[in-house]
């Protein structure tokens, strides 16, 4: 069987240009439409444990899948380096995702030379992680004691058999619910756990999850199933609009809106009536929140990325292997950040698979959620 690769669209790149005259920062940086620059997640590795059906399904990243060698990848010194010029930007918020990042080896050590860094402000670095919660329970501890503040798990199902389907990998749910409990006590919260809704997947599970995680210190938000990338071969008949979750979720527990905790922030927030907690749901297929999109992506291998939903990346390692000054780096960083004007889920029309404009896709898989 010949190797398999990520798809040409996700490793299609341009050059970032580096301006003439060098530019300080100043610790706001806009889009074109008025967006500050205030996220920026990084994937640490493009390998993951699971086969989620809607991420990494097991027909495309099987056995034979080649992923990067590990020299494409950026080193723990070049994320920082990077971390530190996007800080003087006005990033206060750094998301480690992957694939799964708890796979990339000594990831605690990064943690650790992230929290290092300050900001302009004086604030501390917001400084969190996504992961599928397989690895959780035996790094939380190590993770935490590095300065990592808060994870975020993704969780599918309550349903051990539903749950065994959507990984594909016959992980239980026992493990990732360990996983929880572990990075709770470890202080890694207000720990949210994520679940993707797939209309004839894992609806039925909304319900069982809404009940088990009500009255508990987790924060539950259901997430819209995306077209992102081309390999999950999405269908907006399989889309469970969040409005229709709230309905269902609340004809049996009250729920009443709460406002966002910040501007920009992706998760609609409603409270049980009850006073037993709160759940959220990210709407972007429906509800589209581009018009407060302060985040920027970077890739594994050191590409960056306007938007969740891009065709093309922008090659920051090479100008990082080459030799060129910080106030270089800096001033490319500014001027990609300047020109963005994306917006595709505001744009998108309802029976598009994502493919009519931009070509394909970059996988959730390469650059993380």
């Amino acid at each position: 069987m010949p190797e398999k690769t990520i798809p040409l669209n996700d490793l299609r790149s341009s050059a970032m240009p580096v301006p003439d005259a060098p530019e300080a920062p100043t610790g706001l940086l806009l889009d074109a439409l008025g967006r500050p620059l205030h996220d920026l997640r990084i994937s640490v590795t493009d390998r993951c444990n699971f086969r989620c059906v809607y991420c990494m399904p097991k027909e495309v990243f099987d056995k034979d899948y080649a992923y990067l060698p590990h020299r494409e990848l950026l080193s723990f010194e070049e994320i920082t380096r990077v971390a530190r010029l996007f800080i003087a930007h006005g990033v206060e918020k750094i998301r480690l995702t992957g694939g799964e990042p708890l796979l990339r080896k000594d990831l605690e050590r990064l943690v650790g030379m992230l929290r290092a860094l300050g900001t302009p402000s004086g604030r501390p670095l917001d400084l969190t992680l996504t992961t599928n919660g397989s690895l959780l329970a035996r790094k939380a501890r190590a993770l935490k004691d590095a300065g990592l503040d808060r994870v975020t798990v993704s969780l599918d199902a309550l349903d051990d058999s539903v749950f065994r389907r959507m990984n594909d990998v016959d992980f239980a749910v026992a493990d990732v619910l360990h996983g929880l409990d572990a990075a709770q006590a470890a202080g890694l919260g207000p720990v949210k756990v994520n679940m993707v809704v797939k209309r004839g997947s894992n609806e039925d599970q909304v319900l069982p999850m809404a009940r088990h995680f009500k009255g508990s210190p987790f924060i539950l938000r259901f997430i819209e199933y995306m077209d992102v990338g081309a390999s999950n071969g999405w269908n907006m008949d399989e889309v469970i609009p969040s409005a229709e979750l709230v309905r269902r979720i609340g004809a049996e527990l009250p729920l009443a809106p709460v406002a966002a905790n910040y501007s920009g922030e992706t998760a609609a927030r409603w409270r049980y009536l009850d006073g037993s907690g709160e759940v959220g749901f990210i709407s972007s297929v429906t509800q589209a929140f581009c018009h407060d999109c302060t985040r920027l992506r970077l890739s594994t291998e050191g590409k960056l990325y306007t938007c969740l939903f891009a065709s093309r990346g922008h090659d920051l390692r090479a100008l990082l292997r080459s030799g060129r000054p910080d106030a270089a780096l800096s001033g490319a960083i500014a001027q990609l950040w300047r020109g963005r004007a994306d917006r595709y889920s505001e744009t998108r029309s309802v029976d598009t698979t994502g493919l009519a404009r931009g070509g394909r896709k970059v996988e959730m898989s390469y650059i993380g959620g």
